[in-house]
């Protein structure tokens, strides 16, 4: 983990002097400010900070959900930042996975249908897509339960579902905002303890915001954001 790397790597997720500014009110307000950041691949890392800090915003910005006012982002070499909007989607498609607080489920299909989504949005035959997610529920403690929807599982297993269907098409990368936050504390020690395990089963990095020192500490480095910069990188002592 680097903030401020002499000589950029190529692998992982690569930041540069990564700004992002609002207008608010008439005035600017700067969510992210010049932040530098590697994180290598295959690493688990946590971002914390209080509320405002930023730390949402790095995510979306490492991720592609929002485009940077200035600065660079790359993944594996490849660039993020400048890509058309087709592309850009292209590449969250193929080399993202997201787990997010809600799930975000679609309610009207069954769990191995929204496991599936991913592939299929790719080409994946409905056949195939299927199988594999059918296969990837069962390793994640889910056989049988496929062909339920979302309200008929309870909160941590929706967070299963959510997370195989981050996995589906083998990403590069596994960002996750505050996946925990709507779980008791020994469900979502649940929910972490499958999350990191599988990511680390596909050699996946996780970039995960949380406001829980708890999961912070499951991961091997937390990125510690305030005020739009980076103040440190702490290592887990697990």
């Amino acid at each position: 983990m680097e903030t401020a790397p002499q000589n950029p790597p190529r692998d992982g997720i690569v930041a540069t002097a990564l700004t992002k500014t609002y207008q608010r009110g008439g005035q600017s307000v700067h969510a992210l400010d010049g932040v530098h950041l590697h994180v290598p691949k295959g690493a688990q890392v946590a971002v914390m900070g209080p509320s405002g800090s930023g730390k949402t915003t790095l995510l979306h910005c490492l991720s592609g959900i929002l485009t940077p006012t200035s600065g660079s982002v790359t993944v594996d070499g490849k660039p993020l930042t400048g890509l058309s909007d087709a592309a850009t989607s292209r590449m969250r498609l193929e080399s993202f996975g997201f787990v997010f607080q809600d799930g975000q489920l679609l309610p009207e299909l069954p769990a191995e249908e929204n496991v599936t989504l991913p592939l299929m949005l790719l080409g994946t035959p409905r056949a195939k897509a299927l199988e594999v997610a059918r296969q990837l529920l069962a390793r994640l403690g889910l056989s049988g339960l496929g062909p339920h929807r979302p309200g008929q599982l309870s909160g941590g297993q929706a967070q299963r579902v959510a997370i195989a269907r981050a996995l589906v098409t083998n990403p590069s990368v596994v960002f996750a905002d505050e996946p925990t936050g709507a779980l008791d504390q020994t469900t979502g020690g649940e929910v972490m303890d499958v999350l990191t395990q599988a990511c680390a089963a596909t050699g996946a990095s996780l970039v995960l915001v949380t406001h829980d020192a708890n999961v912070a500490s499951r991961l091997a480095h937390t990125i510690h954001v305030r005020d739009g910069r980076i103040l440190q990188v702490t290592r887990s002592a697990r």
